[in-house]
């Protein structure tokens, strides 16, 4: 269950008994189906995170910690699948409301990336059918939520200027176009039929992507330079501006190594250089992410408590590892190589305090509700 951010609270229902009910007068089971309504719309970005950094232990060998990490992302994904059907059929009119917020439209790409990191992972352990599956979905997703999401948030938004609005979570919609493609290019050399069309997707899915991060750096960039911007703005999100340089540079490595195909054949020249640049821009975002955060929360003490949007510092950690390891091989780069392999450990280390602090943070609500529970039936 997500942790809830404020809003309205539903009302228990008549004839409920003092023994069920919370401080604040709702029930248990209303505190459950808050906790639903309430479901932050970027929470897979926990499975992208997860299924990353359980991509990267494969790569460095770890292979029981890199199952153990598979199996939790399959878990984490199936929970918050459930937990989304059960918002979308019993409150839509706030999932309607979170599509018509740009604050926080943008985080329900994480969705289609969650989706698709899982996918790679599984098609790299051999579950191709998984991962044709995973595709699908994610690929029929990022095809309806492109469309959706950009005008329900942004041209058909009542206040203006919109820009004003504009914030980290928009590069979530470059990393579900660059998903698509890494996971085409990793299934691809599993069929023997259909590769033409796999690899169209690839190059298809990179390209739209590599536009989009123009037009949403631009975006955010202008947002954060003509509208005042403060500590409280800097919010996690913005780490997956570096995360999706990173995912475009892990699709064009997989791109580069498909097999020869006509749109493989006229772009591998152009990926391969592009993923070099993208991986020295997403380099050099790293010491001022860095150093926006110690600004947010050492020089204007701003609270550093668990929140969803955490996750969106962990999964960009893990794709940089991911990407100097596959950059490096795909072109033979040592130094990029060396410098995604010892990444690989430091997202390890961030993704399980993160998840120790989410686990915490989910405890302690447990114990309060029980505790309320057991005092008051005492």
């Amino acid at each position: 269950m997500s942790p809830t951010e404020p809003g309205g609270c539903e009302e228990p229902p008549p004839g409920g008994s003092d023994a069920d009910r919370e401080p604040d007068g709702m029930t248990r089971a209303a505190l459950v189906r808050e906790g639903v309504r309430t479901l932050h719309p970027g929470y897979f970005a926990l499975v992208m995170a997860t299924g990353i950094v359980s991509i990267a232990m494969r790569n460095q060998h770890a292979y029981p910690l890199s199952v153990a990490l598979l199996w939790l992302a399959g878990i984490e994904y199936a929970v918050l699948a459930l937990l989304t059907v059960w918002r979308l059929a019993r409150y839509r009119p706030a999932l309607a409301k979170d599509l018509t917020d740009p604050r926080r439209a943008f985080g329900t790409f994480t969705l289609v990336a969650g989706t698709d990191v899982l996918g790679t992972r599984l098609a790299v352990d051999g579950h191709h059918t998984a991962g044709f599956a995973l595709l699908a979905l994610g690929w029929a997703a990022w095809l309806v939520l492109g469309y959706v999401v950009p005008w329900t948030a942004v041209l058909r938004h009542v206040r203006r200027p919109v820009l004003s609005e504009a914030n980290g979570t928009w590069f979530i919609w470059v990393v579900a176009s660059q998903s698509v493609a890494v996971l085409a290019a990793a299934l691809e050399p599993a069929i023997s039929q259909g590769r033409r069309e796999l690899a169209l997707l690839a190059v298809f899915s990179w390209s739209v992507g590599v536009f989009l991060y123009a037009g949403n750096g631009v975006l955010v960039t202008a947002r954060m330079l003509l509208y005042s911007f403060g500590p409280e703005d800097l919010t996690p999100p913005y780490w997956v501006a570096m995360g999706a340089t990173a995912i475009t540079v892990v699709a064009g490595a997989r791109i580069i190594e498909m097999a020869d195909a006509p749109m493989i054949a006229a772009t591998r020249g152009l990926i391969a250089g592009s993923s070099v640049l993208f991986w020295a821009f997403g380099s050099w975002l790293i010491p001022p992410l860095i150093a926006a955060g110690i600004w947010r929360h050492l020089v204007h003490r701003v609270p550093l408590r668990y929140d969803p949007t955490l996750w969106s510092i962990v999964f960009p950690l893990g794709m940089y590892a991911v990407a100097g390891s596959y950059l490096g091989q795909a072109d033979h780069l040592p130094i990029v190589k060396a410098l995604g392999d010892a990444e690989s450990w430091a997202a390890l280390a961030a993704w399980f305090v993160t998840f120790a602090a989410m686990a915490r943070h989910l405890l302690r609500a447990a114990h309060t509700a029980t505790g309320t529970h057991s005092g008051a039936t005492g």
